[in-house]
């Protein structure tokens, strides 16, 4: 799961960086007064910056949560785990402690007499 969080980072990473490049070349390569261009410039940096800060801010979100959901889905696991442990110790704690039956024996506890 990792891998697909860093691939979809990586993603994410070009695909912001190619558009900010891609952005900027066609500013540049516009026949526009070097006034105009640079608020047009500031502008879009700032729309990009916007943009940017709030998607940033879902994608923290959704990891809080998968993190949050993983989390839960451990300790659930861990209890049952525990659970089924402390089972099979109370079994094998109960055949230690009951006394093994011993075939024969009569009330008092001496072997049978031969016939």
């Amino acid at each position: 799961m990792s891998d697909n969080n860093n691939d979809l980072g990586a993603f994410l990473a070009g695909f912001v960086i190619g558009g900010l490049v891609g952005a900027a070349t066609a500013l540049i390569l516009a026949p526009r007064s070097g006034e105009e261009m640079r608020s047009q410039i500031a502008g879009k940096s700032r729309e990009l910056r916007s943009t940017s800060g709030e998607r940033v801010a879902h994608y923290r979100e959704r990891a809080g949560q998968s993190f949050a959901d993983a989390g839960g889905r451990m300790q659930e696991q861990a209890r049952i785990v525990l659970d089924s442990g402390k089972e099979r110790a109370a079994q094998i704690r109960d055949q230690i402690n009951s006394p093994a039956p011993k075939d024969g024996d009569d009330a008092a506890g001496d072997p049978p007499a031969a016939e």
